[in-house]
């Protein structure tokens, strides 16, 4: 997969590989499809694909389109961990450094502190089942990983793009190789007001749970196309949220996720 790809393309191609897992090989098929880490590609494809449209040199982005390495591995406060896409700094080097704080004591960046907080990071998850039951523990990782690079680097540029099944798959249809939906509306409310909390970061000397653009993909795979919710009327009209709701995705969308995020680098570093 070395060519440009869309959102809409992607989702397609995350839907065929998940749904024709399940019907071969059931529950036990399902989760050896999620760790081969292939579904999920797709999304990350789509994000470099944004950024090459939002005119990114390709050299810039890691891993590079159609690649699943090398990422970087970037050290935070409290851990390093590899970042699932990024945009490196033009013009910066690479100044390897000891850490001498934290649990990371001692431990080698070999990035260093300037190269890693002019990168850009964006972080890519997707919840396709057990979307109410699993929510508390997947928004605590969220939020830590924003705190984790946030508290090190204050001025860093990070983005997330979580992706969720509406109406989710039965995870209980799984073994009988069965693609079943559950209707449970409610949850997605939660999950808008929750993203709509960490999104939207513009003071660097405070809120670092946040991230600077977060991307809350709601996705309903039931439809050969699946649908992706871009708008508020678009999730009223189909019961997912209330008429009189407060939380909008207007600033969580896929359409503009992209460019603000590169806006607010723009902005914050002037380059």
């Amino acid at each position: 997969m070395s060519n440009l790809i869309t959102i809409e393309q992607a989702i397609i191609n995350f839907k065929e590989l998940i749904e024709g897992s399940i019907i071969e090989g059931g529950t036990a098929g399902k989760q050896a499809m999620i760790r081969s880490s292939k579904p999920i590609n797709n999304i990350h494809e789509a994000v470099k694909s944004e950024l090459i449209n939002n005119d990114i040199p390709r050299h810039r982005i890691f891993p590079p389109l159609g690649k699943t390495t090398p990422e970087l591995k970037l050290a935070g406060f409290l851990k390093q961990k590899y970042q699932d896409v990024c945009v490196a700094p033009e013009g910066k080097e690479t100044n390897e450094e000891i850490l001498t704080e934290g649990l990371l004591q001692e431990a080698t960046d070999y990035y260093g502190m300037e190269y890693t907080e002019r990168t850009i990071s964006i972080n890519i998850r997707s919840q396709i089942s057990s979307l109410a039951k699993n929510f508390d523990t997947l928004y605590e990782r969220t939020i830590a990983e924003a705190q984790n690079l946030h508290v090190r680097c204050p001025r860093m540029c990070l983005g997330e793009v979580y992706m969720i099944a509406v109406p989710e798959y039965s995870s209980d249809a799984f073994k009988n190789n069965d693609i079943v939906f559950l209707d449970r509306a409610g949850t997605v409310e939660k999950y808008v007001k929750s993203f709509q909390a960490i999104n939207s970061r513009t003071e660097t000397n405070k809120d670092g749970y946040k991230y600077e653009r977060v991307c809350l993909l709601i996705v309903d795979f039931r439809k050969e196309v699946p649908k992706i919710y871009n708008t508020d009327e678009e999730l009223k009209e189909a019961g997912l949220l209330p008429d009189e709701a407060e939380a909008s995705i207007a600033d969580l969308n896929w359409n503009n996720f992209t460019k603000n995020l590169l806006n607010t680098y723009f902005h914050r570093f002037n380059h």
